[in-house]
């Protein structure tokens, strides 16, 4: 759940081993080292702070940023980053506010926005869709049901798989939705197994969608799942694939290139006292879950911010001060260097050419939400 009371956007931005279960607070080193050869450097500043908003690499190269919520009053309007994020130019804006969304790029190139908090906190039903070749955004489908801090995932169907989340009323959702865009309709699909929120999703390479960890219920009743599940598109149903090492939620999942799964950070019921450095692999072949590497530095908050690199490394860029990446072949991570401190909680990250990656924005614990962006450069 977010818990910050704050102002939100309809700007947007196009922008071209394990430890034990116990967890170190934001920010401590538990390993050193430095990532060999990459470093993070400043890129253009946005036009106004924002966090919990979304970052989406176009097929021209360009990066979609949109929404987000800020402490200091709305931008107006949006803006275009090129694909060297070397300027910027303006852009239309968004047809409603919202943060805590999600961002999907669709077969045409258009990116689906869905959901997230609007105006008032209230929970949101809409949905639009961004077109690069006009820089305009339409409205498409109502969702079946209001949700934020759900997970969407585009399925080999060319289907988007929508689930959990939070709906209205404070509400902890286990329901799910399919998109279909030659329709633009969304329709009910078979549920979780449990409700989730705060919780992550891959695409895993025979076509069924991993949901691993989250939380239940408000902080006052926090129930934190180390379960996981997976969706079928076959059959349109969710079965449980096992238990996390660590139960964990506010956590980041990418698909690495040897088809496992690697899960980073997290926290416990502590929230950002409670970050974790450790991390774990899901193995689809055996079904099953195993202790992965410590990270440099405990993080949480930084869903979407790993990314895997065209050397199969992944930079996790999200979630702490500093950058660092996993080295797939040694097992090991290592911070990157090059950068002054990030606020990292809700940023956003999405992939330029060439290795390239752009982050942008968040907020720090004891700092308001930033209008900074960084490139990292391998």
């Amino acid at each position: 759940m977010r818990d910050i009371h704050v102002k939100i956007w309809a700007s947007i931005v196009i922008l071209a081993g394990v430890t034990a279960p116990g967890a170190l607070t934001h920010g401590d080193v538990a390993v050193p080292g430095v990532a060999p050869g990459g470093v993070v450097r400043e890129a253009p500043v946005m036009l106004a702070p924002r966090a919990a908003h979304s970052a989406t690499t176009l097929l021209d190269g360009r990066i979609l940023v949109a929404g987000g919520f800020t402490q200091q009053g709305s931008a107006p309007g949006a803006e275009v980053y090129e694909m060297d994020a070397s300027r910027s130019s303006a852009a239309g804006p968004m047809l409603e506010l919202r943060h805590s969304h999600t961002a999907t790029r669709l077969p045409t190139g258009q990116v689906l926005l869905i959901g997230g908090y609007g105006e008032g906190g209230r929970t949101l039903a809409s949905t639009e869709l961004f077109d690069p070749r006009t820089n305009r955004f339409t409205p498409t489908g109502r969702l079946v049901s209001a949700r934020a801090n759900h997970i969407a995932v585009l399925l080999t169907t060319g289907q988007v798989l929508v689930a959990g989340g939070l709906g209205e009323g404070w509400t902890y959702l286990s329901t799910a939705e399919l998109y279909e865009p030659t329709t633009g309709t969304f329709t009910a699909t078979a549920p979780m197994t449990v409700a989730r929120e705060s919780h992550t999703a891959v695409r895993l390479d025979d076509g069924r969608v991993l949901v691993a960890g989250g939380h239940e219920g408000p902080r006052r009743n926090l129930r934190l799942h180390a379960s996981a599940e997976s969706y079928d598109p076959t059959t349109r149903r969710f079965r449980r694939v096992g238990e996390m090492v660590v139960r964990r939620h506010k956590h980041d999942a990418v698909l690495l290139r040897d088809g496992r799964v690697l899960i980073t950070g997290g926290s416990d019921e502590r929230d950002g006292d409670g970050a974790y450095v450790s991390t774990e692999f899901f193995d689809p072949g055996a079904g099953a879950f195993i202790a992965g590497p410590s990270m440099v530095h405990a993080r949480y908050k930084h869903q979407g911010s790993a990314l895997l690199l065209p050397t199969g490394d992944v930079l996790v860029a999200g979630g702490a001060a500093t950058a660092e990446v996993y080295d797939a072949r040694r097992n090991t991570f290592a911070a990157v260097p090059g950068a002054p401190r990030m606020p990292g909680l809700f940023s956003a990250v999405a992939q330029l050419g060439s290795g390239l990656v752009l982050i942008t924005g968040g907020y720090g614990r004891q700092a308001p939400p930033s209008g900074s962006a960084w490139i990292y450069q391998p």
